[in-house]
């Protein structure tokens, strides 16, 4: 087992990863920029690195960075969490050639999973179900029109090398689709130095169901159960739930299966979040592969009792996953439900930088927080707006949304504007409450909830 492991990464997701160390007592050390220097994990880590300036391609992206602090504090393995550069084959190439564990998947599957139109292939080829799309775009502004058409209308056209909800445009028409790819074109550019981009059909209602992944060095690969994480704003999740509601235990056991068993015919390793889309008539269709950590991973901790994080560690040291997943149920047990606290307007969904005056959150059974903040501490605007994640797990799905809507009625947050309100407009939804999500819920809930002087303009 390792020694000490270096924490590439900030906020909840630090603290999180030094709190699995501490439990595995392996000592950590955690690189922090000038803007986190007085955040509360950066004093639980056993050591704390300064990496640089508060921008992000100036410390947490900064690959050259983060490995020669690992290398001088002499760690055995570095942990990317999620975000910046968890998912960088370069970077865990560095890691690797400087002598170190990289805490993931190996670099060959960061590449091929990492960029959305190689995965779509990779699992295309091993039967996994997709929805209508093109292959990558590439040619003149005509040609690419052209190629964009398979995917049919409605379609969204997203980065090939993106991830996040960035870049993605829905598309109504070949008529808007020119100005459309060149704006999108622009935008994975600016975030993610690369522009490629393709199109996949836009389903209206789906709902995007994902199925957590593990696996050894070996050869082995199961699966932790799917999570419903369809509760979006701007493509990118608030509410995250698990097991999800109104799906028969067969259909999502069977898709997991399916994706588990792809997965081991090729080789991964390490743990992976397959996400799909599910439409009640189409079925599931392949989205993307995510090669790390999730953000809501607490969730299916909770309903499994197994330790993500230890788990992803024991993988990367080289133990065998029967040993890992020892105690892995059969079943869900209970149910969890994840709210994202976020440093934005709760209806606009703009962020809110500031400083938490106030920043009270909840405790009690069956309730978990997780956040990098405490009170005092100044939310940047060079980072996402996400504060803390607050779970609750409950005996049902009906009992998990009530201890959670409590939990975040108790939470007191000042000094900024939270989404708090628009979480518990979204617990109280009666759409919500019968298990009727999907991706455009979001949307519905503002018009139906949001304070009439608060509602957007509508054309």
């Amino acid at each position: 087992m390792f020694r000490k492991v270096f924490v590439a990464n900030r906020g909840a997701v630090a603290s999180r990863v030094i709190r699995a160390l501490r439990e595995m007592d392996i000592r950590s050390v955690v690189g922090y920029s000038e803007a986190d220097a007085d955040l509360p994990y950066v004093a639980q880590a056993d050591e704390a690195v300064l990496i640089g300036p508060a921008p992000p391609a100036e410390s947490y992206l900064h690959a050259d960075r983060l490995v020669q602090a690992a290398m001088a504090a002499k760690v055995d393995a570095v942990h990317p969490g999620y975000g910046f550069l968890s998912e960088n084959a370069d970077f865990s190439r560095k890691v690797r050639e400087a002598g170190m564990v990289f805490i993931g998947p190996s670099p060959q599957w960061l590449e091929a999973m990492g960029h959305k139109t190689r995965a779509r292939e990779t699992m295309a080829a091993y039967g996994m179900p997709m929805c209508p799309s093109s292959g990558l775009l590439s040619g003149s502004i005509p040609e690419q029109v052209e190629a964009a058409r398979a995917a049919g209308f409605p379609m969204l056209i997203k980065p090939a090398a993106g991830g996040g909800g960035i870049g993605m445009i829905p598309v109504e028409s070949a008529e808007a689709l020119p100005d459309a790819l060149a704006k999108a074109r622009g935008l994975a550019e600016r975030s993610f130095g690369n522009g490629e981009l393709y199109t996949e059909r836009l389903f209206l209602r789906p709902r995007h169901i994902e199925f957590q992944i593990m696996a050894d060095n070996f050869g082995a690969v199961q699966h932790l159960f799917e999570r419903d994480c369809s509760l979006q704003r701007r493509h990118q999740k608030v509410i995250e739930e698990a097991g999800a509601p109104c799906l028969a235990r067969e259909t999502a056991d069977r898709m997991a299966s399916q994706a588990t068993h792809i997965l081991e015919r090729i080789g991964y390793d390490n743990i992976g979040t397959i996400e799909t889309l599910y439409d009640s008539q189409a079925g599931f269709s392949f989205l993307e592969m995510n090669t790390r950590l999730q953000v809501e991973h607490g969730v299916t901790e909770e309903v499994t009792g197994v330790d993500i994080v230890q788990s992803q560690i024991r993988l990367a040291a080289g133990e065998r996953l029967g040993d890992v997943l020892s105690a892995r149920p059969s079943r869900p047990q209970g149910h969890a439900i994840q709210a994202r606290i976020y440093a934005e307007d709760p209806w606009r969904f703009l962020p809110s930088p500031g400083i938490l005056k106030t920043f009270d959150l909840p405790i009690g059974p069956g309730i978990r927080v997780e956040t990098g903040f405490g009170e005092g501490n100044r939310v940047s605007s060079n980072y996402d707006p996400m504060i803390a994640k607050v779970i609750a797990h409950g005996s049902d799905r009906a009992h998990a949304i009530a201890l959670l809507r409590d939990a975040l009625s108790a939470c007191r947050i000042d000094g900024l504007k939270s989404n708090i309100p628009f979480l518990l407009a979204a617990l109280s939804d009666d759409e919500f409450c019968s298990g009727q999500v999907h991706t455009h819920l979001a949307d519905d809930i503002v018009r139906r909830h949001a304070p009439a002087r608060r509602q957007p303009a509508t054309a």
